[in-house]
């Protein structure tokens, strides 16, 4: 391999937009990445995954419930960041492809199993094998400086890249305000552990039941985030409550 790969793929991704850009080694968590995405998934040893930070304007809509701004958060964090990430995942699939190495971009957010109300790899494991952040107690990816204010993309690979970080702790403390705010209840407030299936912390089909229902109550427009608007990692700089 090209010692300058690493480096190309994070210029790329970097010079279109990526505000985190990190390498994880996914050894670690194969068993799990399999039984999600199958051999098809597990086969690589690498992910490459990227995150754009959210505008803060457009998340502390949410806070008022207000229809037309939770419009403006649709279509900017699901439309315009995911296209954008996608764009970027596939910029960095196709520099590993020509340098000889399989590469799979799997999209920003695509649910590939409505059973398991899933994709078949995720995001948020990458970025946390990779050092960007930790499983907060909402389930998302929290990262030190912009909380869960952060989408994210991944491009599996086997291109021997180097790692960029190791998993952080869990930094919630006794902070339980996603649990408290989510109008399904459907987080436990357990703190992640890696043996504990998700089931455990957090209720997906009560999410989603609710996010289906505001979908037929409100079509387009429905939407809820309260739980990545609420956590004050994000919201130290976003701004407050």
């Amino acid at each position: 391999m090209r010692s300058d790969v690493g480096n190309e793929i994070r210029e790329i991704a970097t010079s279109l937009g990526a505000d985190y850009f990190g390498i994880a080694d996914l050894a670690p968590a194969r068993n799990f990445i399999a039984a999600q995405g199958g051999e098809r998934v597990a086969r690589f040893p690498r992910a490459v995954v990227m995150g754009i930070r959210l505008q803060d304007s457009i998340v502390n809509l949410l806070e008022d419930g207000n229809d037309e701004g939770v419009v403006l958060y649709r279509h900017t964090t699901y439309d315009v960041v995911n296209t954008a990430l996608d764009q970027i995942a596939l910029r960095v699939a196709n520099l590993l492809q020509h340098t000889g190495f399989g590469a799979l971009p799997v999209p920003a957010s695509k649910r590939t199993s409505d059973e398991g109300i899933r994709s078949i790899f995720s995001h948020k494991l990458a970025a946390h094998l990779a050092g960007l952040g930790w499983i907060g107690k909402s389930c998302l990816l929290v990262t030190p400086d912009h909380g869960p204010r952060v989408r994210w993309v991944t491009v599996l690979t086997d291109a021997p890249l180097e790692p960029t970080g190791t998993p952080m702790e869990p930094q919630c403390g006794k902070c339980t305000e996603c649990v408290d705010i989510c109008p399904e209840h459907a987080f436990t407030g357990r703190v992640f552990a890696a043996a504990e299936p998700r089931e455990a912390r957090f209720d997906a089909a009560a999410c989603d039941r609710y996010y289906r229902n505001l979908e037929a109550e409100k079509g387009a427009a429905g939407v809820c985030g309260l739980c990545l608007f609420v956590c004050p990692h994000g919201r130290k700089k976003g701004g407050k409550r």
